[in-house]
């Protein structure tokens, strides 16, 4: 059988590495097996999801288009359709759990939410480093739920505008009252959380019960280190148990 170099080279990089190959990339092993590594709690999964939360700021948001065709300008079969298009976050009310969004009205999204459709916040963990890890191998999930409008007295009460503002510089020209777009602050309240923390023989896939995200501390939050994070020596490989040593630059 014929292989790639490009795969050659991984293969040779994990053989090196002295780093089993995962055996489930997409499910968690069964009951009967023996895992090589101790796969995350679902609590684990849940801080962990947290902290990505805290760290990144930039999202996918998903929503559907609504069947009958309004005055916008879109082809006429795409009514209930997805569509996933990146958008701003930032965790401005940590307590929660529920991300803020500065939500410009005229913005896809936004108007097929007003239009009925669910919502779904999707991001994934980038380390900060620049060591090579697999893609697949890193965290990420889903928030379901849905959009709450923020008053502006609780605006100001929680300084939502200069959290907002410190992730993402450029959102200060489209602050509501701003003279480009309508906006509005939303929260997504968190209803379901769908989690994948990288490869199923080293980290939990599943649904992440909204108790548990709820109940993850700030202590926590601030406790644990995520793979490639920048002050910490902590790395996927110790997570999971996996030794040290002869790892290179190649992590799964």
């Amino acid at each position: 059988m014929y292989l790639k170099p490009t795969l050659l080279g991984l293969i040779s990089l994990t053989t090196a590495s002295h780093l089993e190959p995962p055996q489930h990339l997409f499910a968690n092993p069964s009951t009967s097996d023996e895992p090589t590594y101790s796969i995350p709690t679902v609590h684990e999964s849940a801080v962990q999801a947290r902290r990505i939360l805290r760290l990144e700021n930039i999202g996918t948001l998903s929503t559907v288009f609504p069947s009958t065709n309004t005055a916008e300008q879109r082809p006429s079969d795409v009514g209930g359709a997805p569509i996933g298009l990146m958008d701003y976050f930032g965790d401005c009310e940590p307590e929660t759990g529920n991300p803020t969004i500065l939500a410009i009205t005229i913005a896809t999204s936004f108007k097929n939410v007003d239009a009925g459709s669910n919502i779904t916040l999707s991001m994934r963990w980038h380390p900060q480093d620049t060591k090579w890890r697999s893609p697949a191998s890193l965290p990420r999930f889903s928030l379901v739920g849905r959009l709450e409008d923020i008053d502006a007295d609780a605006v100001e009460k929680l300084g939502l505008a200069a959290c907002y503002v410190k992730k993402h510089p450029d959102a200060a020209w489209w602050l509501p009252g701003n003279r480009i777009h309508e906006s509005k602050w939303v929260r997504l309240v968190v209803e379901e959380i769908y989690w994948i923390g990288g490869f199923g023989d080293r980290a939990y896939i599943g649904w992440i019960p909204k108790e548990a995200w709820y109940n993850v501390t700030q202590e926590e939050i601030e406790e644990i280190k995520l793979p490639g994070e920048k002050k910490s020596g902590w790395s996927l490989g110790s997570w999971f148990g996996v030794g040290q040593g002869g790892q290179g630059v190649f992590e799964l």
